[in-house]
């Protein structure tokens, strides 16, 4: 068997699902990519047997249909090195050995029987949802930031799906903070929700165009989720916990509304954060009338930062505590340039919104306070 590709084009389409390859498994096999050649078709799939891509491009072949793991990092770097032009694998079928032909040169790779690889999941009795890849990859970049990385809370560990008649509601949270993303404008007749993995939503998000116009379907079983492109598939298995009520953490009545510019809001809580304490960040914010002020210390070696910033403010006076380093995340995802802080008391959450939403669509950032253990200047 042999075929003819470019040399470009399929280090573009390897670079897309390389991601889901582990750098070390007690499985060898999946340390490869996985080839199958039929006719003018070549389809490539990876694993770490959580979570599985596959992409496909055309080819011109001769020769059975066949299926053979090449090891991934020696393709990729050889490919990598290549200037535009069309390659050939030969692919000898007893040994499973290949041969790359370029303009210039040979080279040879020790392939493994194909049939060894693992079996992608099958999207057998799914359910699905379309949706253009823009609307994806908004919901993704809105939301992931915010999902924990701590193994023992296996339930926050990835994006929570809410799919109904009404819209869609995507959801992470780690505890300290939470991002909530609406769609109205998209629906399912059969309402459901699960959990997807933030690793194979990273994946996902990393592979996707951002500029394609086309639409993903999302399908789902009880079991995984499949993530389908013109040209990608991702799979990845659910992750089997009940997500919390997160609704219930969300403060509904703020008295207290802060609007204050996006990009000088950074600019302090970035500096001030300099001079906090280490292990909390801790900066206060205190708001009297029309002003802001930021200040952190750190005692153990008698650091001390204050500054202050004009904003509107509609509200009694609060005095309330953040982790500066959680709150930098969160402000940093606003994609207006003011910023809408909402806030009741200081041992309640404050909701952080954008000044204005887009039609169709609702963003809502939560993050917790800390309490305020010490003073500046005192």
């Amino acid at each position: 068997m042999n075929f003819i590709v470019s040399s470009t084009a399929l280090y573009r389409q390897l670079s897309r699902i390389a991601g889901a390859i582990p750098s070390r498994s007690v499985l060898p096999i999946i340390e490869n990519f996985l080839f199958e050649i039929d006719r003018d078709r070549l389809t490539i799939s990876t694993t770490n047997l959580e979570t599985s891509m596959q992409t496909v491009l055309g080819v011109e072949s001769r020769g059975e249909p066949i299926r053979i793991a090449i090891p991934a990092k020696i393709l990729l770097d050889i490919l990598k090195a290549l200037p535009e032009q069309p390659i050939t694998f030969m692919i000898n079928e007893d040994n499973y050995g290949v041969e790359i032909s370029s303009e210039n040169g040979k080279y040879k790779i020790s392939g493994e029987n194909g049939e060894d690889f693992p079996m992608i999941p099958q999207a057998d009795n799914t359910e699905s949802i379309q949706l253009p890849m823009y609307v994806m990859l908004k919901a993704i970049s809105k939301t992931l930031f915010a999902a924990s990385t701590d193994e023992d809370k296996a339930a926050l560990n990835g994006i929570y799906f809410d799919l109904g008649e009404h819209g869609a509601t995507f959801v992470a949270t780690d505890a300290h903070r939470l991002v909530r993303y609406r769609r109205a404008d998209i629906t399912v007749s059969e309402p459901t929700s699960f959990i997807v993995p933030q690793k194979a939503l990273n994946l996902l998000k990393n592979s996707l165009d951002p500029n394609d116009n086309r639409d993903i379907i999302i399908s789902y079983n009880d079991n995984n989720a499949f993530f389908q492109g013109e040209d990608l598939l991702l799979v990845c298995r659910l992750i089997d916990q009940k997500y919390p009520d997160y609704e219930t953490v969300i403060p509904v009545n703020n008295p207290n509304k802060l609007f204050i510019s996006k990009t000088e809001l950074l600019g302090t809580l970035r500096r001030v954060n300099i001079f906090a304490n280490k292990s909390t960040h801790q900066v206060r914010f205190a708001i009297k009338g029309s002003d802001l002020e930021i200040s952190s210390e750190d005692p153990d070696f008698a650091n001390e930062a204050k500054e202050s910033l004009k904003c509107h403010y509609e509200g009694g006076d609060i005095e309330i505590g953040f982790n500066a380093s959680l709150l930098l995340e969160v402000i940093s995802n606003l994609e207006t340039e003011e910023a809408v802080i909402e806030l009741s008391e200081p041992n309640r959450a404050g909701i952080i919104l954008p000044n204005v939403q887009d039609e169709g669509e609702n963003v809502l950032m939560l993050i917790m306070p800390i309490m305020l253990t010490s003073y500046v200047g005192t």
